[in-house]
């Protein structure tokens, strides 16, 4: 009995001892570098598995994108300069992960978890994949609460749901990072988490001093400028969606801002057309679609315990076409409902320019009262109306009594107006923005 209990001491010591010792790394090498892909020798990883390769002044961050024959083929998030043939790489063990904690609150980081509001990097403890968890459908709770904007076209109009995932389009200068700025502050949410992947990089700084404001001390920011690379931005994108992920995992209720999802789809076509994948729509890969389709279903309802999030992403569209870009195809059909904002009404200094007619709310049914969605319905074909014959009404050549609905829609254009119109500081909540849906077509609550 003596004789086992040394033995078992003796192993267990052995064990102990073999555990401190520093892991054992199996190290390739850079066989060939051709434009951003690294072709790795003497290793074996699997797509997605994060390797360093070795520098002078320490080791490149790279993700396997693919691979052929022998050899693997990456790309490192800095891009290939000072690269040396021949470096060393190694794989790391495991899944990429993001640190996450309390601690994020406050702070804007790059997309590989760097500081750049010029203070320590935070203290995180708890890792969280950065290609998420799958939720099983059938355990996520749905969506019947209302999600407060703090925007009164919203509001009223086309009333979002807490977990919805929302797409927000608009092209070029009509006011979107206005409207999102207007969210961010305004939203009833416990976090905010905003993604801002290949904006230029003055206005990381504009937006979040001039339009997030305040609200910077419950917000997280990811930030990866136009000059990052494509595999950067990607992991910027992936990196807030895991901290959101966290979050609701605790039970909080998460505004996700992602600034903008055309511009994750440009950096995914960026790393599929370098792993060697055939073009298709407009360049995009197959595999670009697929991957915007899980990067939304990573937003939503959490299952038992859990919390939400509730997603924005911004599509920009060329030339207001909202029809013909394929990324806004694609996220019509895998969101919950999408805000269009107008440039006519843009140009007529309607502001927010969120046009109701063609903005849609799929679980707006099932989250407001009868009577709301009737008064909604009503405002929106009115404004619809007067939208379809403005032609006609500035030309003169209509005249009253023709049309019901064009009259009554004239009538109450001004009102439906002051609707429309909201300072960007003051916030209009649920019930008022009910009430004053309401006192547009004189009814009393």
């Amino acid at each position: 009995m003596i004789a086992l209990d040394s033995i078992r001491e003796r192993t267990q010591a052995r064990l102990r001892h073999a555990l401190a010792q520093p892991t054992i790394h199996r190290y390739g090498r850079v066989l060939q570098a051709s434009g951003e892909v690294l072709r790795l020798g003497g290793l074996e990883a699997p797509v997605g598995a994060r390797c360093l390769i070795e520098q002078q002044d320490g080791e490149a961050s790279a993700e396997i994108i693919g691979f052929d024959r022998d050899s693997l083929l990456a790309m490192a998030e800095q891009g290939p300069r000072g690269i040396l043939r021949g470096a060393r790489a190694r794989v790391e063990a495991g899944p990429l992960a993001v640190m996450t904690g309390p601690a994020l609150l406050g702070r804007i980081l790059d997309a590989r978890g760097q500081p750049l509001d010029g203070t320590a990097p935070p203290l995180l403890e708890t890792p969280w994949p950065m290609r998420g968890q799958t939720i099983n459908p059938m355990q996520r709770a749905r969506i019947e609460t209302p999600f407060d904007t703090g925007v009164a076209t919203l509001n009223a109009l086309t009333t979002l749901g807490r977990g919805m995932r929302i797409g927000l389009f608009a092209g070029s200068g009509v006011g979107k990072t206005t409207l999102l700025g207007m969210i961010a502050r305004h939203a009833r949410a416990d976090a905010v988490v905003l993604a801002m992947i290949g904006e230029r990089g003055r206005e990381i700084r504009e937006f979040i001093e001039d339009h997030l404001g305040e609200a910077l001390a419950r917000s997280v920011v990811i930030a990866s400028p136009a000059d990052d690379t494509a595999l950067a931005r990607a992991h910027g994108a992936f990196r807030a969606a895991a901290i959101a992920e966290s979050l609701r995992a605790q039970g909080q209720h998460v505004l996700l801002l992602v600034d903008s999802l055309t511009r994750l789809a440009m950096a995914l076509r960026e790393v599929g057309l370098a792993a060697g994948e055939p073009p298709a729509t407009r360049g995009y890969p197959p595999s670009v679609f697929g991957a915007l389709s899980a990067y939304a279903e990573r937003a939503g309802t959490g299952g038992p315990g859990q919390g939400s999030i509730t997603a924005i992403h911004t599509v920009l569209v060329e030339g207001d076409d909202h029809v013909g870009d394929p990324v806004a195809d694609t996220a019509r059909a895998i969101l919950d409902g999408h805000i269009v904002l107008s440039r006519a009404m843009a140009e007529a200094a309607i502001y927010p320019p969120i046009d109701v007619a063609a903005s849609l709310s799929r679980p707006m049914p099932g989250l407001v009262s009868p009577e709301h969605l009737r008064l909604a319905a009503r405002f929106r074909g009115l404004w619809a109306r007067k939208a379809e014959k403005q032609d006609i009404i500035d030309l003169g050549v209509y005249a009253p009594g023709r049309d019901a609905l064009l009259d009554e829609a004239l009538q109450r254009a001004p009102a439906m107006e002051a609707l429309l119109r909201q300072e960007a500081e003051m916030p209009v909540g649920l019930d008022e923005a009910l009430a004053r849906l309401r006192a547009v077509f004189g009814e009393a609550p």
